[in-house]
């Protein structure tokens, strides 16, 4: 297992990546010949060595003795051979991670002058250079918003120990790198990751449970404690540092512009556990770990502070806050400071008393507990302001900025949480309120212009709806708590911490009106007797399917006609928030459609809301994988048009995409550092940008190869009867929902209806196939009824890919999943197809589409291969397939046997272990899962 998975790069830096692979691989093998024997190392090499032969040259003796050295594994053998190529693809990826950190690093230290491509530096130079003033870029600063929200969605196959090993393996390994160590050092590294692989290797993978909201939530704040307190300041402070450096003669604060938020306990479309107990609970976790952050800090600033009244004058108003303390906060005798002589720490303790007393919520609304994060930014200012005084501002500089920072951006709850629930769910609820008051017997029954008279009505009327005397269902009764819930919780936590209620499924402007009558009965909404309108909640919908985003830009203008709702934007800034669902939206149309409507949406949205003097904020909500509209976070900010970011943008970092983009600091801080520069860009492009002349007539082009890709993608998933089955079938699907990584059911409804299947899923089960069916399928065919054969065609198609930006990502985004996805391994998971006529046909029309597909790529970018553009992407998909094909053969064997077991009325607790371990090790290997 010490194959070298890296690219063909000579340099000095990738030899590192070997050195770090080769030598997690050896350790690795020590481990199977230490749990297994030799025997097992050799199956594990001589397995690994034969898939590679096969990839290297097809023969079907090979592959026959491939097929039979896999069929041979007893069960316990086998076992121990998926979780030997699993762990494998754990350790390459931590070494690939630590690669990433070092060549940051490399490129730093060895740059000089020059500026990274990507860095906060770049960005703003390019502004100085474009000739932005002081005041253009203060304003640019002023707009810039980008909030990242953390989702449960069930991607993240690792379980939290797994990751917190992973986190120890990778620091070790980036000791190796210290030129110091000593050679008795070098051996007691070496030891000690020896322990931790053989932790790893005798630590299961799998939950033996679904785990509750209430772990997610604790899973979600396990990246807050460990990486974004710390590193988040530390973007900001780069910003502040690069403004100085080309702005000079300015002081700069930059404002809040990027910040997390957070789905977990509280999006409960689907998802029966998430309840308004369950919300409360929630954002609890939340301010302790906001709590505990901060008592950390001032913790250590005790140990920093230590500055003496018998050297330096403090400030009088230091010295009066102090007395100020004294009068309300008692301290526990153990936390005294008693040395009168040191002010700061005097002060400090008093403050760590009143960050303890915010959990005793009998304090509320007392002196001695802080009840907002602004008046624990009023004592740091005061600390600031008098270290300042004494002329220590280089410490102020380094501690107590960065503190207040902290404050501003986490506040008391650490992340806004956003409300999501199905549009049907209000509507129920409106029924059962609405025949209660007697106003209509049947809601269901009016037509959407009745809804929409009728509520805008019911928002203009003080009069409740709701008492406490009605006796409602349990769905309508939890429904109105959720809104006490969030009414409370902005008392309690501040107004900061919840802030959207988004609306699945929404299919017309009542849908938005419903929630805000509902948000009316607890206080949420009022009309105050002048006319003014508090608004402390937004209504967001989230279009999600084609037919959703056709008619978004018209549910929109109807509600902005309303002056009523309005009224509610009006005070929330001018600002209205609308999702775009980018999963099922995939799962409708498939990937050219859905990423075209999107965009015609986007534009159309932004468009009409000017006539209104309406800022949007778009919520994009990407998943992982590339069916999801997954891809780097700089890549999903440059990649809206940037006429549309004047509101601000939200995007979801759902599953996998979270610990592989925030477990370790250095890959945070690259991660967060190229948002920053691609948010500068956009917003400086906002400014400058020119349509090329030729657009009009490509967005023409691309409306009509949408429209064919459409027609080509529904007749096969939605016009084939056969179809569905096919892929239930041919996928480990029924499996995944055991895999016990979410809380969140697979389906929306308890169905087997295609409708009704989630995105996740869908994505999830055709990437173990290695098919990546929702990634591309369709392209080929879209491309091909504009190309048609003519050079001229063609060279058209070169022109938008060369010139057209949005047309060069749906390209580049299309052939990387050509790239990942392997016609001849998804073949095997085809056998498991029962209906042979079903099979043939249907894999006829994939394998063709791929063929076509593949083809018109390499002639519109003009590349010899796929993804010659990105060699380094290339050459790690060709060295990881020979390690993942074993894997898959496993996964197919063993599904079969599995299932023909259970249609038997039989089962295997093991054989199922077995499936779900290929899923996990496919997953790691693919690095990727829905």
């Amino acid at each position: 297992m010490t194959e070298i998975m890296v690219t063909a790069n000579k340099s000095n830096s990738n030899n590192l990546l070997r050195r770090d692979v080769r030598f997690l691989g050896n350790i690795l093998g020590e481990v199977l010949v230490h749990q297994g024997g030799n025997e097992l190392l050799d199956v594990v090499e001589k397995i690994r060595e034969t898939s590679k032969a096969l990839r290297a040259e097809y023969t079907p003796e090979l592959y026959q003795e491939f097929l039979s050295m896999i069929k041979q594994l007893d069960s316990e053998k086998r076992h121990q051979v998926i979780r030997a190529f699993a762990v494998y693809f754990q350790l390459v990826n931590i070494a690939e991670q630590n690669h990433r950190i070092r060549r940051k690093r490399d490129y730093e230290r060895s740059a000089g002058e020059t500026v990274q491509p990507g860095s906060i530096e770049m960005a703003v130079k390019t502004l100085k250079e474009k000739g932005f003033e002081y005041s253009d870029v203060e304003e640019i600063l002023g707009s810039l918003s980008l909030e990242l929200v953390m989702t449960a969605h069930p991607t993240e196959a690792m379980r939290r120990v797994i990751l917190d090993i992973h986190k120890r393996i990778s620091e070790d390994v980036m000791l190796l790198d210290n030129p110091i160590l000593t050679l008795r050092e070098r051996e007691q590294l070496r030891e000690k990751l020896l322990n931790e692989v053989i932790t790893l290797w005798q630590t299961d993978e799998l939950r033996d449970r679904k785990p509750t909201v209430l772990d997610e939530v604790r899973n979600g704040m396990y990246y807050f404690h460990e990486t974004l307190f710390h590193v988040l300041p530390d973007v900001y402070e780069e910003l502040e540092r690069c403004l100085h450096k080309y702005y000079p003669e300015n002081h700069w604060h930059v404002p809040t512009y990027l910040k997390f938020g957070s789905w977990i306990g509280g999006d409960r479309d689907g998802n029966p556990s998430v309840t308004s107990d369950v919300t409360w609970e929630t954002l609890r976790v939340q301010r302790k770990l906001a709590i505990r952050e901060y008592k950390r800090i001032l913790i250590e600033l005790m140990g920093v502070l230590s500055f003496s009244t018998n050297i330096v004058n403090v400030s009088e108003e230091l010295l009066a806050s102090i007395e100020e303390d004294r009068k309300h906060v008692v301290i526990k005798k153990s936390e005294i400071w008693r040395n009168e002589k040191e002010p700061y720490r005097i002060k400090l303790a008093y403050m760590i008393t009143k960050l303890s007393n915010i959990l005793d919520e009998s304090t509320l609304g007392q002196p001695n507990r802080y009840d907002s994060p602004e008046e624990l930014i009023r004592d740091l200012k005061v600390i600031d302001c008098s270290l300042r005084h004494h002329y220590a501002d280089y410490v102020a500089d380094t501690y107590i900025k960065k503190t207040i920072r902290q404050v501003e951006l986490f506040g008391f709850h650490t992340a806004t949480l956003d409300i999501r629930q199905h549009s049907q769910e209000h509507e129920n609820a409106m029924i059962e309120i609405l025949a209660h008051m007697n106003i209509v017997e049947d809601y269901s029954a009016l037509s959407e212009e009745e809804k929409i008279n009728l509520l805008a009505g019911l928002l203009n009327d003080p009069r409740p709806l709701t008492s406490s005397h009605f006796k409602y269902s349990e769905n309508t009764h939890e429904c109105l708590e959720v809104y006490r819930t969030i009414y409370r919780a902005q008392k309690e936590f501040g107004k900061n911490c919840i802030n959207s209620y988004l609306i699945s499924m929404t299919r017309g402007a009542s849908d938005l009106l419903e929630v805000m009558v509902l948000a009316k009965e607890v206080g949420l909404y009022r009309v105050e007797p002048d006319g003014t309108v508090v608004c402390s909640i937004q209504s967001v919908p989230l279009f999600e399917t084609i037919d959703d985003l056709h008619a978004a830009p018209q549910i929109m203008k109807r509600l902005f006609d309303l002056p009523v709702y309005r009224r509610s934007v009006q005070a929330r800034n001018d600002v209205q928030e609308i999702m775009l669902g980018y999963s099922d939206s995939n799962k409708d149309g498939g990937v050219v459609t859905a990423n075209w409507e999107l965009l015609v949406a986007m534009n159309d949205i932004t468009a009409m809301s000017k006539d209104y003097g309406v800022k949007l904020k778009f919520f994009h909500g990407r998943g992982g994988a590339l069916g999801r509209g997954g891809m780097t976070l700089n890549r999903s900010i440059l990649a809206q048009p940037s006429h549309t970011i004047g509101g601000g943008i939200k995007i979801t970092e759902q599953g996998e995409v979270i610990s592989s983009r925030y477990s370790l600091k250095g890959i945070a801080y690259r991660s967060l550092e190229q948002a920053t520069s691609a948010l500068l860009t956009s917003a400086t492009a906002a400014r400058t940008e020119k349509v090329d002349e030729k657009e009009a007539g490509w967005k023409e082009i691309i409306r009509e190869i949408s429209e064919v890709s459409l027609e080509k993608y529904q007749d096969l998933i939605f016009r084939d009867k056969d179809f569905f089955n096919f892929f239930k079938e041919s996928t480990p699907l029924p499996e995944i929902g055991e895999l016990n990584i979410g809380s969140r059911p697979s389906k929306r409804k308890n169905s087997d209806r295609f409708e009704d299947l989630r995105a996740i899923p869908w994505v999830f089960a055709w990437t173990q196939s290695r098919y990546l069916f929702p990634a591309w399928y369709a392209a080929g065919t879209g491309l091909q009824s504009f190309y048609q054969g003519k050079e001229e065609n063609l060279k058209v198609l070169q022109d938008m890919y060369n010139n057209y930006p949005f047309f060069s990502t749906l390209i580049d985004t299309v052939q990387m999943a050509v790239a990942k996805a392997d016609m001849n391994i998804s073949k095997q998971y085809t056998y498991m197809v029962k209906d042979e006529e079903v099979r043939n046909r249907i894999v006829g029309l994939i394998k063709e589409e791929y063929k076509l597909t593949k083809d018109l790529l390499l002639k519109v970018t003009g590349q010899q291969e796929i993804l010659d553009n990105v060699p380094v992407i290339q050459e790690s998909i060709r060295l990881r397939n020979p390690y993942v094909d074993p894997l898959s053969y496993l996964q197919v064997q063993l599904l079969a046997e599995l299932r023909e077991l259970r249609e038997q009325d039989g089962d295997d607790a093991e054989l199922l272990r077995e499936v779900l371990l290929t899923i996990n090790g496919i997953a790691a290997g693919l690095r990727n899962t829905g």
